[in-house]
């Protein structure tokens, strides 16, 4: 995501022509462009987007077990 913002960043100060980003190549600023395309094609293939996503799935489901329990009076358990 990181890449994505800078990327547009960089594309809009290149098209308006601002700073020293005006004189640059067009291959250094469409680079996070690529670099972003890289990062979610290896997040896609080493299983990292399902993994984030499944600990947010079972960090809700943590949070709607205690929130149920608070509700019928039951607090946290004590070891």
């Amino acid at each position: 995501m990181y890449f994505l913002i800078l990327g547009v960043i960089l594309l809009l100060l290149k098209y308006l022509e601002v700073g020293p980003v005006a004189a640059w190549s067009w291959t250094v600023v469409l680079a996070p462009f690529a670099l972003t395309v890289l990062w979610w094609a290896w997040a896609d293939w080493s299983g990292y987007t399902k993994r984030k996503e499944m600990e947010k799935e079972d960090q809700r489901k943590v949070n709607r077990i205690a929130k149920a329990k608070e509700a019928m009076g039951q607090g946290p358990r004590r070891r």
